[in-house]
């Protein structure tokens, strides 16, 4: 449905997905009906369709809009020449990007089980793009001497799962500042992969 001249859905539309993302995150998806964002959001059940078709609808914008994103955000970055810059380059990347993102993280693993197979499938694609290249940045380095990497695919996984690692323990104003954990990090994964 339209909205009318003079609506609020500038405010409301995003306000629907904050409350979304945080009850998602916070309770999970199956737990979290439309009549409990709506509350949140402080408008009636109804209105919520004047921005969503439904609750799966919100869940799949919600994960497309993190990967959506990402990938933007990751093709405004600089590209190094050399795999082991390369790597560097996309090791902190990821800490940046995801620290700033806890709750969209979150849910981008937590609730992909939740998505229709059309929507999950869409959403494993995205994923892709982005893990493929990491991975074809250790097959550059492995190609060219500079990575002992025995499988890439595997290590792609294994190197963004310790970088997710981030989110689950860092809080800023801690005794770490993110340049220490970002050159950290850094340190472990140059070490799995010469």
């Amino acid at each position: 449905m339209a909205r009318t001249a003079g609506s609020h859905s500038d405010i409301t539309g995003p306000r629907v997905r904050e409350a979304a993302l945080s009850l998602f995150a916070q309770h999970g998806y199956a737990a979290v009906s439309m009549r409990r964002i709506a509350q949140d959001v402080g408008v009636q059940a109804g209105a919520l369709y004047n921005y969503t078709p439904d609750k799966q609808s919100l869940l799949f914008d919600l994960m497309r809009g993190h990967m959506d994103d990402l990938l933007q955000a990751r093709a405004l970055e600089p590209q190094s020449a050399t795999p082991l810059d390369c790597l560097e380059d996309f090791s902190r990347f990821h800490i940046r990007f995801h620290l700033e993102r806890p709750l969209a993280v979150f849910i981008s693993y937590m609730e992909l089980r939740n998505l229709t197979p059309e929507n999950f499938a869409t959403i494993e694609d995205l994923r892709r793009r982005y893990e493929s290249e990491l991975e074809t940045i250790l097959r550059d380095g492995r190609d060219t001497g500079v990575f002992d990497v025995a499988d890439t695919k595997i290590t792609t996984l294994a190197i963004i799962a310790m970088l997710n690692g981030v989110n689950t323990w860092y809080r800023s104003g801690g005794r770490l500042s993110l340049p220490e954990v970002e050159a950290i990090y850094w340190g472990m994964v140059h070490k799995a992969v010469t």
